[in-house]
């Protein structure tokens, strides 16, 4: 399952405890189930207050008016309920979107434990039980899987004996490491977060920067190159080296050698990068060749950017194909289906 995913359910969570906080009640909607095909896959969610906001979608807009035309019943009878959406003469769509609704309810436990499975950047499952037919039932409802704990969103037990399973692993959220702190740092910063991504800004304590100047990054390092801990770049990391001088960038390069970043990049023409790469194996001449492998410069695809914000699209763009094993090409000339 994507990482982004993940992302997502958290913004649900973050927004039930904020409708608590007013007085509302909130239902949640699952896609569960899919014939044929639609604008996302299941799994995706959408968390519906009951004054009629919502948080999430699960669709292009069309779908969550009638689930939350739906929802009504189970405000008011506390019962989930399977409701099927036929995008066939509604949608641009040729599919059948099954959708569990039922109440959230998360006791505090499990809220405590996962707010500290974000924290951790670890990950868990989600298993909703259904049938798939239209209808109400007690048993309905999704389990939460964490640290071999077992959680009801509904905060009640369900029987689920005998109802379809769907699956979904969580995956932990991904994580960029803008090494720069320069004007285009600034704008990836800014989509990397609208997708999701934990951002975390590395900077020369001589360029006098703050949190504040990246707005939605997580967490902001004023460090020499030298000085830099590497401990926390995992497989669920993307780095990009853009401090817009070669030799800092030569200098942090160094310093990550011995991670294993699932993407990292450079700015500026393919000479500079061959630059790069010579005088890195100068100084580590067994430098692991995976590691030379993943190194992508220049960064980002080919989508003709100028601007600053068109670079950050077309870099974010690079890293989600590298990351998903995905060949970037116009759907049009895609001859199987869009998520195949």
């Amino acid at each position: 399952m994507l990482a982004s995913m993940i992302h997502e359910f958290k913004n649900i969570v973050e927004s039930n405890n904020q409708a608590n906080k007013e007085g509302y009640k909130t239902v949640l909607a699952t896609v569960v189930a899919l014939d044929g095909s639609s604008y996302r896959r299941p799994g995706v969610q959408m968390l519906i207050w009951e004054n009629g906001k919502f948080t999430g979608a699960v669709s292009g807009g069309c779908v969550e008016k009638e689930i939350k035309r739906q929802a009504a019943t189970v405000f008011s009878s506390g019962t989930p309920k399977i409701m099927t959406y036929d995008g066939r003469f509604r949608l641009g769509c040729e599919g059948v979107l099954y959708i569990l609704i039922e109440p959230f309810k998360p006791s505090q436990e499990f809220l405590e434990v996962f707010a500290a499975t974000i924290k951790n950047r670890k990950g868990f499952s989600l298993s909703s039980y259904y049938n798939k037919k239209d209808g109400v039932d007690n048993n309905y409802g999704t389990l939460c899987f964490i640290d071999k704990k077992t959680f009801s969103i509904q905060g009640k037990q369900i029987n689920t004996t005998s109802l379809l399973e769907f699956t979904q692993e969580m995956a932990p959220s991904n994580k960029l490491l803008l090494i720069g702190a320069e004007h285009d740092a600034v704008q990836l910063c800014s989509f990397a977060t609208a997708l999701g991504w934990d951002v975390t800004i590395i900077t020369s304590p001589l360029e006098e920067k703050d949190i504040l100047d990246f707005p939605g990054a997580k967490n902001l390092i004023a460090v020499e190159p030298e000085m830099l801990s590497t401990e926390n770049i995992d497989t669920h990391t993307a780095v990009m080296l853009m401090t817009h001088s070669y030799a800092k960038d030569l200098k942090y390069l160094l310093t990550i050698s011995t991670t294993s970043p699932m993407y990292l990049g450079t700015l500026g023409p393919l000479k500079r990068r061959e630059k790069l790469l010579h005088d890195f194996m100068e100084y580590k001449p067994d430098a692991d060749l995976d590691f030379m492998e993943n190194i992508h410069g220049p960064a980002g695809l080919d989508i003709g950017a100028e601007t600053p914000q068109e670079i950050a699209i077309s870099i974010m763009a690079e890293i989600l194909a590298v990351v998903r094993d995905r060949k970037p090409i116009m759907l049009k000339d895609k001859v199987k289906g869009i998520h195949q």
